[in-house]
């Protein structure tokens, strides 16, 4: 069976798609079968992500991996028909990829719902604020204590219910911490210190994700990823994209997917 890497929180403009690339790419890199589902089907950022991709190829010839990327936009169906579109592409992909990596909107959705509770790993990408911490959990405005969790996580505690009535293994949730400050300013530990409390109470992993970057903004509309700059010429291998590479092998590691060997 495929191993399914959900990257999904309810909030936009966190690094979802982004990330999602950039795993599936480096676990393409690393000789696994990759499949792919973006389930905003109305934004569809993961998708058009992929598809500037395979336009990349077209025009310049390289010969880049790809992942097997399953279109469930293509139509307006009810949420009935949706999710049975979804189970479809994950029972194609489960039987000819490794992992299937599934990209969710910023939303509550059906489908969302469903990959939530099909989740081997779940990626939460989240910008280091306590503008996205309150995605997580509700805090006291003066102390700061977290009071209790957030709707997003009782979904996700909903999911791990699920899972353990199927007797499936549970949830590996692990909490990103996007665009962190290069200095150690105090918002920055607060949140730091908030995201552990919080990990302890309902049970995820905290990893540092991706910095602030210009090379992301410039990487989508070619469909490519920090892994094909050398290969493809397109980047410079400046300090910024090198310490970017690194960030990225670090979350490959972190993530503790089965079969995967990374670089020590």
């Amino acid at each position: 069976m495929a191993h399914i890497i959900v990257v999904g929180n309810e909030k936009g403009g966190s690094g979802k798609s982004t990330t999602s690339m950039h795993v599936a790419t480096a676990l393409l890199r690393l000789g696994k079968r990759v499949g792919a589902l973006d389930l905003d089907l109305r934004q569809r950022s993961f998708g058009r992500y992929l598809e500037n991709r395979r336009a990349f190829v077209a025009r310049s010839g390289h010969n880049l991996p790809m992942p097997e990327y399953v279109d469930l936009s293509s139509s307006q169906k009810t949420d009935t028909q949706d999710g049975e579109r979804l189970s479809a592409a994950m029972e194609h992909l489960d039987s000819a990829t490794d992992f299937i990596v599934i990209d969710c909107p910023g939303s509550h959705t059906k489908l969302s719902q469903m990959a939530h509770a099909s989740a081997s790993t779940l990626i939460t990408p989240l910008n280091d604020s306590f503008i996205d911490f309150d995605l997580l959990a509700r805090t006291d405005p003066d102390s700061g204590k977290v009071l209790g969790p957030s709707i997003y996580a009782e979904m996700v505690w909903a999911a791990r219910q699920s899972r353990a009535q199927a007797g499936l293994k549970p949830i590996d949730w692990i909490v990103l911490r996007n665009r962190l400050g290069a200095q150690a300013m105090n918002n920055k530990r607060k949140v730091g210190a908030a995201l552990e409390e919080l990990s302890r109470r309902i049970g995820f992993r905290v990893a540092p994700g991706f910095s602030e970057r210009v090379i992301f903004r410039e990487l989508f509309p070619k469909g490519l990823t920090l892994l094909d700059l050398k290969e493809t010429g397109e980047g410079q291998m400046n300090m910024s994209n090198i310490a970017a590479r690194q960030e990225l092998r670090d979350l490959i590691r972190e993530l503790r997917l089965p079969d995967v060997l990374t670089e020590s």
